[in-house]
């Protein structure tokens, strides 16, 4: 009798104590992670006399700082740069929080990717392709995307309330930034991004999307919203299994500011490392790039990269020189640093000529000739 008394005050000692304290949960997934890059960069430029007497020039080119997280099922993902002064001097690429709903769903809010086009770049050198230069590659805005991805499918769905935004005020924006907005008296606002792609082949390597966009124009001058759309095709070919990379895209674009009477309507300013030039209001931008992947596995060199991107920018405006780009070079991958070795040719291109702030809009009818610039960026990734 007393044993069973005994039994009995051991298991409801035991049952209160399990009330009390409840199985402990396995530990959430948690981690910081930090890393960067430092960047040096040579260049030579055919239209700068003084820099070819010189036999060029070979300075700094950039210092980053990139930190992901994870904590209580939010992540963090940033990246902040360092250039000089001239280039804009230092501001935040990329940063956002994000909610993974599972394996194939996920919420971005805050400074994150456009979805638009061939992501993550439109192109394989250091220079990107012209899709870059008037907003529409690697773009970052301020906003909320949503992401779906089951293997063969993939669409993203986002609103973005403005592109970066450093002053709270009625002020022309900031060039001061990493990817290309538009600045000047106009700033871009309430701006709504789709794009679907469809992978196929038995390894998903070949890969068919479809973008759309179209936003807000707020005018300084007038106090008005003009409006902007744009809309992209493509097709790629990731090298799964296959050293060729293979980059086609069409896209077309059009913005309508409501600029202030005796205003150009014709073109708007657009900004990125500290300074402004001025772009056509509409246009076609046709993108061709290909890729060579070679393993080599050596001591010094573990693979090269060979490449030639070619972009062709159609300005819708009588009058408007069309603008080429083509890029042609190696990327060179010795343990942690990436080499970038680039012949870099422009027609109508404000990083690629002398003409910097009409080369992408009225260019510089009868008297345009093809540039070059020869490259080389070596960076230290950590």
């Amino acid at each position: 009798m007393q044993t069973i008394f005994f039994l009995s005050v051991l298991l409801l000692f035991s049952t209160v104590c399990h009330a009390q304290y409840p199985e402990e949960k396995p530990e959430e997934k948690s981690y910081l992670k930090l890393g960067g890059a430092v960047r040096f960069n040579y260049n030579l430029s055919t239209w700068k006399v003084d820099q070819l007497e010189r036999g060029g020039d070979f300075g700094f080119d950039m210092f980053r700082i990139n930190a992901e997280a994870e904590y209580k099922g939010i992540k963090l993902n940033a990246e902040f740069r360092h250039y000089s002064q001239a280039f804009g001097g230092s501001f935040l690429k990329q940063g956002w929080f994000q909610y993974d709903f599972d394996d194939r769903s996920q919420l971005q809010v805050g400074l994150n990717q456009v979805p638009f086009g061939i992501q993550q770049y439109n192109s394989n050198n250091w220079f990107f392709n012209v899709t870059y230069y008037v907003g529409f590659e690697d773009d970052h805005d301020m906003g909320v995307k949503y992401i779906h991805d089951s293997g063969r499918w993939q669409w993203q769905a986002a609103y973005y309330k403005s592109a970066e935004e450093f002053v709270f005020a009625l002020t022309d924006p900031s060039p001061n930034r990493y990817s290309y907005d538009v600045t000047g008296r106009n700033k871009e606002n309430n701006q709504l991004d789709f794009k679907v792609i469809r992978r196929l082949g038995d390894s998903l390597a070949h890969e068919l999307g479809f973008s759309l966009q179209g936003g807000l124009l707020y005018n300084l001058d007038t106090e008005r919203n003009g409006t902007r759309y744009a809309g992209a095709i493509h097709y790629e070919h990731k090298p799964y299994q296959s050293p060729w990379n293979i980059k086609l895209q069409a896209m077309l674009y059009r913005f309508y500011p409501k600029y202030a009477s005796g205003t150009d309507p014709h073109f708007l300013e657009m900004g990125a490392y500290g300074a402004n030039y001025n772009v056509a209001n509409k246009g076609e931008i046709y993108t061709a790039g290909i890729a060579y992947h070679i393993p080599l596995n050596t001591r010094l060199v573990q693979s090269i990269d060979i490449y030639n991107n070619y972009g062709f920018y159609h300005k819708r405006i009588s009058g408007y020189e069309n603008a080429h780009m083509n890029v042609m070079g190696a990327l060179f991958t010795v343990g942690p640093m990436y080499i970038y070795s680039d012949a870099a040719f422009g027609f109508n291109h404000p990083w690629l000529g002398p003409e910097w702030t009409n080369a992408l809009a009225a260019g510089t009818p009868g008297d345009t000739k093809w540039h070059m610039r020869f490259n080389i960026n070596m960076g230290y990734y950590f």
